[in-house]
């Protein structure tokens, strides 16, 4: 691990001179607020930004990706026969991310990488992503991080870890991947690693201090899911609920989705697209029976998967990096950290 001074000077000059070996993301704003986009040429990242709508798990799973294609064409050999569409290899790095963010990609990664099935698309996209963070010194109202198993300054799933000091950034490399990208800005100005080690500690601390908003998961793991699942306050949750599946478009960590296939004149694909367990189609069957065909059924289902499967699948905490991007965007102001409070101290009635 090493520290590298950079210079906001130098700043313009290193990102452009990356672009020479990475193809670059980073977030924008418009009239809509702050996206993780592509940044073409002369486009710099905001590295101001620690509320970006969507997080940059968009960057490896698209919200809507092509994934197969064919010819319907009957005189070619190869026609009706699905092929993977070309993976693009390109290394890419995804500069001024939320630290939280990272932590994240990491969640989703034990959906899509595991020792019985590798989601080959958003592997090969995870190996080709350098993720450079710039820790928040200055925490929102809605976020809960710390309490959620990571923090404004987490380094999990980072490969640098930036904080902003006005006219300055000091970044920590923390994998290769990392010291490859400033390699290719061009950034090699290490600074003093005692002097450093102690300004992010101070950093740290300040920006944890800040957050007023805590949940208690303790309890979770040793209730049985029947027990939460049969709990009677699941209709007062989702009472104001209209499943318009925004929590799940903005949450960092749903993975859900469906697939549809498209055909025009001779040739065909396959799509990818996000979907969401808050839409009564996300289960129907085709036989026409739905398993989840109630709205608490289905608020239910958000809640319990990422407060309680997750938990017990896993065993790496819940499913949630306490950004509050969904409770920020509730049309109808369901938290997920009441709910959380709600499940955490649910005690069964005997």
């Amino acid at each position: 691990m090493k520290f590298i001074t950079i210079d906001k000077k130098n700043w313009a000059k290193g990102i452009e001179k990356s672009r020479e070996t990475y193809r670059l993301f980073g977030p924008v704003k418009d009239k809509n607020g702050s996206f993780i986009r592509d940044l073409e040429n002369d486009m710099l990242p905001d590295m101001s930004c620690h509320d970006s709508v969507l997080s940059v798990k968009s960057v490896l799973f698209p919200q809507t990706e092509k994934i197969l294609f064919t010819t319907l064409d009957e005189s070619k050999e190869d026609h009706h026969i699905m092929k993977r569409v070309p993976a693009d290899t390109r290394q890419r790095a995804v500069v001024g991310i939320q630290p939280y963010d990272a932590k994240a990609i990491q969640l989703v990664n034990l959906n899509f990488d595991t020792d019985d099935y590798r989601d080959p698309y958003w592997c090969d996209a995870y190996e080709a992503t350098t993720f450079v963070g710039v820790g928040i010194n200055k925490p929102g109202p809605f976020d809960f991080s710390t309490s959620a198993g990571t923090g404004p300054f987490s380094e999990t799933g980072l490969d640098v870890l930036m904080a902003d000091l006005d006219n300055a950034y000091l970044a920590k490399v923390l994998t290769d991947k990392g010291g490859a990208f400033m390699v290719s800005c061009g950034f090699d100005t290490i600074a003093d690693e005692k002097e450093s080690r102690a300004l992010f500690d101070i950093l740290r601390k300040e920006a944890e201090k800040n957050i007023s908003s805590q949940i208690d998961t303790g309890k979770l793991k040793d209730k049985t899911v029947l027990e939460l699942h049969e709990a009677p306050f699941w209709d007062d949750i989702a009472f104001s609920c209209i499943n318009c599946g925004t929590c799940t478009f903005v949450c960092p960590t749903c993975w859900c989705f469906d697939i549809q296939d498209e055909a025009k004149q001779k040739s065909a694909g396959r799509f990818r697209n996000w979907d969401t367990c808050m839409s009564p189609l996300f289960t129907k069957h085709a036989t026409g029976h739905n398993p989840r065909d109630s709205k608490t059924q289905r608020v239910r289902q958000r809640f319990m998967h990422k407060l309680k499967y997750f938990l017990d699948k896993y065993d790496q905490g819940i499913m949630c990096v306490g950004c509050g991007r969904c409770v920020k965007s509730c049309p109808v102001n369901i938290d997920i950290r009441e709910v959380c409070k709600i499940m955490n101290s649910y005690e069964k009635k005997e």
